[in-house]
């Protein structure tokens, strides 16, 4: 008798992100967004090492990974460049205001790319960062009330 199918996943557990510089990512993410150490691990196989962060409210996680040797990949400077090229083009976050959020995150290093505004989804409002190593950051609020959808 076959196997009944698996049931789907739960939920997302975490993002890894390859890093340049770990130890300033995991103080970036920190101090920027609210996460905490939750293990060091080391893979000395591969010369990996990985720093997993866990928000202590939310309980979601981001994995950073550091090898040296490593290179950067794409960089893109705006969404619609990132969705030239195949794979996870950014991470988004949900947050309740997303312009102070955007203001904060700048004050820390962060770059802008999209300033807050009326997100093409009803209802929502959006902006768009790139942490201090250039990966883009969405901060998203369902709750924003905002009904003016705009192009992206």
């Amino acid at each position: 008798m076959p196997d009944a199918p698996a049931s789907p996943p739960r939920r997302l557990d975490h993002v890894g992100l390859n890093v340049a510089d770990l130890a300033a990512a995991e103080r970036w993410y920190a101090e920027a967004l609210g996460y905490v150490r939750e293990l060091e691990l080391r893979i000395d196989a591969v010369d990996l090492d990985i720093v997993m962060l866990i928000h202590p409210e939310r309980g979601d996680r981001l994995e950073l990974l550091h090898r040296p040797g490593s290179v950067p990949g794409l960089r893109a400077s705006t969404p619609p460049e990132a969705v030239l090229t195949e794979g996870f083009g950014h991470v988004c976050f949900d947050v309740a205001g997303v312009d102070p959020h955007f203001d904060r995150l700048v004050a820390l290093g962060a770059h802008p790319v999209m300033t807050p505004r009326p997100s093409p989804e009803p209802n929502v409002r959006m902006a768009f960062v790139a942490d201090p190593e250039g990966n883009l950051l969405e901060l998203l609020d369902r709750s924003a009330g905002t009904s003016e959808p705009v192009d992206a």
